[in-house]
């Protein structure tokens, strides 16, 4: 019984977050297959993906994670899957599971961090910035892929001019190097040690 529950105890997987653009026309050519990248490594290295149930960069990701045989869950805006497709226009394909939020982009972003172990930041817009700042924020394991868009520099800048030390961030333009430095970091906050719970 109790061998049983400490094995339990380290075969959860990770909960990890890809958050990018939607619309990626100021993207890097390389940046969906990067996503695709990311979303398989997310997955060999025993995650679960977890996205804003939308286009572009995440939707991506969520494709790599499937074609790996994963599981994804996507975090909607939408109060249901007829909102979700019809006043969100946003996409079902990739996705094991939605939860509808009902809380528009905003509140979906908040509830979308809260639930992950990490966050790794693709190509970005201002959704995915604000995404960033909630795991900021937060203290939350951050990633963020480089190499394929504008952003990245934005975020330094923030980072360094935000008064708040450097958080918990690494940078990697390799998506496979950058999904373990990320493991490495949830790890870490879990502190994933043997206790002895009876």
């Amino acid at each position: 019984m109790k061998k049983d529950l400490l094995q339990s105890q380290f075969s959860h997987k990770f909960k990890i977050c890809i958050s990018g653009a939607a619309e990626t026309g100021h993207c890097a050519a390389e940046a969906m297959d990067k996503a695709l990248e990311l979303g398989r490594e997310v997955i060999k290295q025993n995650g679960i993906l977890v996205n804003g149930a939308t286009t572009g960069f995440p939707l991506w990701a969520a494709r790599g994670a499937k074609e790996e045989g994963g599981i994804v869950v996507g975090v909607s805006p939408a109060s249901s899957e007829k909102e979700h497709i019809e006043k969100y226009g946003l996409p079902l394909e990739y996705t094991d599971m939605i939860i509808y939020t009902g809380f528009g982009y905003s509140g979906r972003n908040l509830l979308l961090t809260r639930a992950a172990d990490a966050i790794i930041v693709g190509c970005s817009r201002m959704g995915t910035l604000n995404e960033f700042t909630i795991a900021f924020e937060d203290n939350k394991p951050i990633g963020v892929l480089t190499g394929i868009g504008p952003a990245e520099e934005l975020i330094k800048a923030m980072v360094e001019k935000s008064c708040r030390g450097p958080g918990k961030i690494v940078f990697d333009s390799d998506p496979k190097t950058l999904v373990l430095k990320v493991i490495e970091l949830i790890r870490k906050e879990k502190n994933l040690k043997t206790k002895n719970y009876l």
